[in-house]
């Protein structure tokens, strides 16, 4: 086990501990386990919350519920709900599903989350050890040359990167406004994560032993291939994810509206949204959920 990254994510969950501590984001995958290990090693103040998103895989829920130091959120509305409401399924463009399912979650409190840089390219691009979701008056330019102690990505967020007094100033200063993250073990690979479990005695979610490389959503786009051996593994959510786009498909024709990718039956949608790239999106698409977002504001 890397024991220097232990003490490094430990330091970090000290530097910017607020009053009415953390609201540690628990989704009941490794990286979530072992940041709630971290929270209790570092001895700060935490509340581990999961967020059911109602398409979490049925093995992941009996995990959450074993953890009696998690507090379970129950979403104001299903992703079947959604899928009709939005007219559209969510894919890796449009990701109504995270902001409508977990995004409302810890709001006024500084979040802990265990993203990590190792996910993916675009985590490693957007991502830092904090990250403040507000724009700042400053621009990327002028903060380097200024040789401010942070960036900012492409959502035109702030990342903080150290540690540092004006750094801890800044996120206690923001985080009642503004959504703050902090992400401890940010640096860390797989294998730091998987050591580190297995020193403390912790298995994990038993889905990883089953051959999932991530724990998420049923059928999520960001799984890409994956989902495949996912509806084989859960034929249940495969008929449920159906009989969305059929109620979907009659909504969208009693609202009038048009049908440009060529679905003619939940199965059509299936199949598009199963084998999606970013081509099948286009602007009109794009137009449609932001005017149909905006017709929902007015109910």
């Amino acid at each position: 086990m890397n024991s220097e990254k232990e003490k490094v994510a430990i330091e970090r969950l000290k530097a910017f501990e607020p009053e009415d501590g953390y609201h540690l984001s628990y989704s009941g995958g490794k990286d979530s386990d072992c940041i709630k290990i971290l929270a209790y090693l570092a001895g700060v103040k935490f509340e581990a919350v999961h967020s059911l998103t109602t398409v979490d895989a049925p093995e992941t829920v009996s995990y959450v519920k074993s953890q009696t130091d998690v507090r379970i959120e129950e979403p104001k509305k299903s992703m079947w709900q959604l899928i009709v409401e939005k007219g559209i399924p969510p894919t890796r463009v449009i990701r109504y599903c995270h902001s409508e399912l977990k995004g409302h979650s810890g709001k006024c409190r500084v979040v802990v989350s265990g993203v990590r840089w190792a996910e993916s390219k675009k985590r490693a691009i957007s991502s830092g050890l904090v990250m403040i979701m507000d724009k700042p008056k400053t621009t990327q330019k002028e903060a380097a040359k200024r040789q401010l102690d942070y960036r900012i990505n492409k959502q035109g967020g702030v990342i903080l990167s150290s540690t540092s007094e004006k750094n801890r100033v800044m996120v206690l200063d923001k985080y009642k406004s503004q959504k703050v993250i902090i992400n401890p073990i940010i640096d860390w690979s797989d294998n730091d994560v998987w050591e580190f479990l297995h020193y403390y005695g912790c298995d994990s979610n038993p889905l990883y032993q089953c051959g999932f490389k991530r724990i998420g959503c049923i059928g999520c786009p960001m799984a890409r291939k994956h989902r495949y051996f996912e509806f084989e593994r859960y034929p249940d959510f495969k008929e449920m994810y159906l009989t969305a786009f059929e109620q979907m498909l009659e909504t969208r024709k009693r609202k009038g509206l048009s049908n440009r990718i060529g679905w003619k039956t939940a199965t059509d949608v299936f199949k598009w949204w199963m084998e999606e790239d970013f081509l099948q999106l286009t602007f009109d698409d794009l137009a449609e959920m932001e005017n149909n977002r905006e017709s929902a504001k007015l109910v």
